[in-house]
């Protein structure tokens, strides 16, 4: 890197975003236009950012399972299966293709889901069933399929479709939402990363450096969440939701 306060930027931005990608989602749309603001051509940004989601993602991991709360059953890992087969189709198509147009399709997207967030009746997911198997297992894989293809493609804002597709479809608290989110992120991250390095399109002192700050940020935000409960978790993704389409839509 050119400048040595480069460092300092990518370690301070990479413990904000540790933070906000573990209680909900969208820290990449800080992570990528800070990699480019540093020099990196947008798709090797892309591609590098990926470095520090994985390290992050195990240091989540790490962090939950220290707090005993990663129930351990085959459901994240159906869904890691399916979001890893779509994630290679999208960094696939990453590696040559833009998404301006895709992004403010996004935007609108994101808009009706926050609305459907905010006006939908409220429901205690606490003190329903999950619903991990039959039809909506099925459900699941399908839609994690397509999570699968987004995130390999650009990756931001992946945390909040799937934490709004776990509470809806399987009627999981955002808490829970969250571990299996962690768990597949870094699953599918991988194949993804793995489709970047094979382009050449990644920086490795840029992405771990960045890594080292979310590593922090999300080792200590995943322990703390745990006690904290979905109110928390809804209030950041709420905030996120509105964040990100206003950032994808007009800039």
């Amino acid at each position: 890197m050119e400048h040595w306060y480069y460092y300092v930027l990518l370690v301070v931005v990479g413990i904000v975003v540790g933070i906000i990608n573990t209680m909900s989602g969208g820290g990449s749309l800080l992570t990528l236009p800070v990699l480019i603001f540093i020099g990196l051509p947008s798709n090797v940004a892309n591609g590098t950012n990926r470095i520090a989601i994985v390290i992050q993602s195990i240091f989540n991991i790490a962090g939950y399972q220290s707090k005993k709360a990663i129930d351990k059953s085959w459901f994240p890992i159906y869904l890691s299966i399916s979001a890893t087969i779509g994630a290679i189709i999208g960094a696939k198509l990453a590696i040559d293709i833009k998404g301006e147009l895709f992004n403010k399709i996004l935007a609108v997207v994101m808009v009706t889901v926050v609305g459907f967030m905010v006006f939908r009746p409220k429901q205690n997911f606490s003190q329903l069933a999950d619903r991990i198997t039959g039809k909506y297992l099925k459900y699941s894989v399908i839609a994690f399929f397509f999570i699968g293809i987004y995130g390999g493609f650009i990756q931001a804002g992946t945390g909040i479709f799937i934490l709004l597709l776990l509470s809806s479809i399987n009627h999981l608290t955002l808490i829970k939402s969250n571990i299996i989110k962690v768990i597949v992120m870094f699953i599918y991250t991988l194949a993804a990363l793995f489709m970047f390095g094979m382009n050449l399109k990644l920086d490795w002192i840029a992405g771990l450096t960045l890594a080292s700050g979310q590593a922090v940020g999300g080792w200590f935000t995943s322990r703390w969440s745990v006690n904290k409960g979905d109110g928390i978790v809804k209030v950041f993704l709420v905030i996120m939701v509105i964040g990100m389409a206003i950032k994808l839509w007009f800039f």
